[in-house]
């Protein structure tokens, strides 16, 4: 069941996807050569908890830190530890706040100093495949032509979109209905309506599409070994189309 969210339950994740926001530019900011990852998830921690908010990837399913950290052929879910970054990566972070009993999720991709041209274009294709979806983002449309226009968009560039994870539903849960796959026909499934607030989430490789998880049971990697970027926004359906919540304004 899809629960349609009144405007002060929207501002309320509005308000926490402010933070998000913000948490997520402080990421920007401190990610260099030589960091080690654990210091960037403590950086968000700290952060999102002064804020008197609570870092919503903490526990949620037995993950074991605030935030997502994925480098590289990592896809999504990788765990901050001991690792350095170093120049000429690519680094996913996905974030979550939970504040006032609602949720907010957002991620993105950064560039470490210079990187290959290609890294360089796989991250500016699946920015634009998230922004250009939000067209679609309607009251009337189908959710599956947002889905449609991630997928057409990113392999027009030449490029995959993953298949076995999806966006979702969010609001008092991190996950609710409906899924949001990032591929698929136009014009099917669930007829988008004000109120419904939503995880948009391309997942984009280089390479073939095809995932898998490593043994610590969470870090997410392409098969095939190519890079792959993520980026995130907590979205309303608004009367006016899309309401991006995870931006700080």
């Amino acid at each position: 069941m899809i629960e349609l969210k009144t405007a002060r339950e929207i501002e309320i994740i509005r308000n926490n996807g402010r933070i998000l926001a913000q948490t997520l530019r402080l990421i920007q900011k401190n990610i260099h050569p030589g960091i080690r990852t654990s210091r960037l998830n403590q950086l968000a921690e700290d952060f999102i908890k002064q804020k008197g908010a609570y870092p919503a990837f903490k526990g949620y399913r037995g993950f074991p830190a605030s935030i997502c950290i994925s480098i590289n052929d990592e896809v999504v879910h990788g765990i901050p530890g001991e690792r350095t970054i170093e120049e000429g990566e690519i680094v996913s972070v996905d974030a979550g706040v939970l504040k006032d009993g609602y949720y907010a999720d957002a991620a993105c991709t950064y560039a470490v100093g210079p990187i290959p041209e290609e890294a360089q274009r796989l991250i500016q294709v699946t920015q634009q495949a998230l922004q250009s979806c939000l067209a679609y983002v309607s009251e009337g449309r189908h959710l599956s032509d947002v889905s449609h226009a991630i997928q057409s968009f990113v392999e027009e560039k030449g490029f995959s979109v993953v298949r076995d994870l999806v966006g979702h539903g969010i609001g008092k849960n991190m996950h609710e209905e409906p899924q949001i796959p990032n591929f698929g026909p136009p014009g099917q499934g669930v007829v988008l309506k004000k109120g419904m607030v939503l995880a948009i989430e391309p997942m984009v490789n280089a390479g073939s599409f095809e995932i898998d998880t490593r043994d610590d049971r969470w870090t997410v990697v392409t098969r095939d070994g190519s890079l792959s970027a993520h980026f995130e926004h907590t979205v309303a359906v608004t009367e006016n189309g899309a309401l991006v919540l995870t931006l700080d304004n």
